[in-house]
């Protein structure tokens, strides 16, 4: 690792093969965690390069348990996390949302690394019990057109990084993985992203997969619609600039997207928006995620067919109906 580090300190960049090669000796426990946070600490002094994203993938997909929902034309909707902005769990209440509106979601998630509760926080503590039981998932994803899939369980060669990345309670390389390490590797991907250097990379990324892909990020560093300001959206077909207005929903305010910094009073705002006690701008956000999720996975549809659609299927309770089905079975 000396040899690496002094490498990098010199402002050198790693080929993908160099990346995925150290990624994957990480993974086997080669090196102390004191080594593991200076190479990580790394690429937050610094750009990551698009071969050193596509490597450290690479890796990880080699490492990871796959899970086979070919049969399933599912979809995955997942930030990457690290836009230090703290928001309730927006991507999964999309998630049902969207399972909510007729689509199979293949949820990946983990715990919070840089934020107070992410998705598997949430869902650990409303009672989902994380399975890597393909049978299990499959039973979920046909029943109730929703499965979770918890990252650690799918990846255990990461049980080396993690302490690591408790420890730092930063943004790392890490964040930007893992949407496309989701290891049922759906047909369907919508992604948020804190910068538009990142959008970029994952633009040129999937373009060289058969993916059909929704990368989003809010110009005010949000790693989701927030509908705080203006956002952008890339996808296959096209590359836009819009605006709440253009989406037919109201601007809001950054405080009312907070998530209230631990995970019971945060999986409050995660039930109260699924039973229809949500604010306005919960809401609307939550709708404005799924329908973008909705329009990846049917691009024939206009936005704002997917939009009434999301609308339909939050106030409609579909959303909590499949929930509530979803917490059945794990009884």
């Amino acid at each position: 690792m000396k040899e690496i580090l002094n490498y990098l300190f010199e402002y050198k960049k790693l080929t993908s093969e160099q990346a995925e090669a150290v990624l994957l000796e990480i993974t086997e426990g080669k090196y102390t965690d004191a080594e593991i946070a200076a190479f990580i600490t790394v690429f937050n002094m610094r750009t990551i390069s698009i071969e050193e994203l596509e490597g450290f993938r690479n890796a990880l997909l080699k490492t990871r348990i796959p899970v086979d929902f070919s049969d399933f034309e599912t979809i995955d909707l997942c930030g990457t996390g690290g836009d230090g902005k703290d928001t309730f769990n927006i991507s999964t209440l999309s998630a049902f949302v969207v399972a909510g509106a007729g689509e199979k979601v293949a949820k990946h998630g983990n715990y919070g690394a840089s934020s107070s509760c992410g998705s598997s926080n949430v869902m650990e503590h409303l009672g989902y019990r994380f399975s890597n039981d393909a049978d299990q998932l499959r039973k979920e994803l046909d029943s109730c057109g929703i499965t979770f899939l918890h990252a650690p369980l799918f990846n255990p060669a990461m049980k080396n990084v993690a302490p690591v990345r408790r420890a730092l309670r930063l943004k790392t390389f890490f964040n930007m993985l893992g949407p496309m390490v989701n290891p049922s590797q759906p047909k369907n991907q919508m992604v948020g992203v804190f910068s538009l250097e990142l959008g970029r990379m994952y633009s040129y990324l999937y373009q060289k997969s058969d993916k059909n892909f929704c990368i989003l990020h809010s110009l005010d560093g949000y790693d989701e619609i927030s509908l705080t300001g203006e956002f952008k959206m890339q996808t296959n077909y096209v590359d836009r600039l819009l605006s709440p207005s253009d989406i037919g929903l109201p601007k809001v305010q950054p405080e009312e997207l907070a998530s209230t910094g631990d995970i019971p009073g945060t999986a409050k705002i995660f039930t109260d928006v699924l039973n229809g006690k949500g604010t306005e701008a919960q809401n609307s956000a939550v709708i404005a995620n799924s329908a973008m999720a909705l329009h990846c996975v049917e691009p024939q549809k206009s936005i704002e067919q997917c939009i009434e659609e999301a609308r339909s299927s939050l106030a409609g309770k579909k959303a909590l109906k499949i929930f509530t089905q979803l917490m059945e079975i794990q009884k």
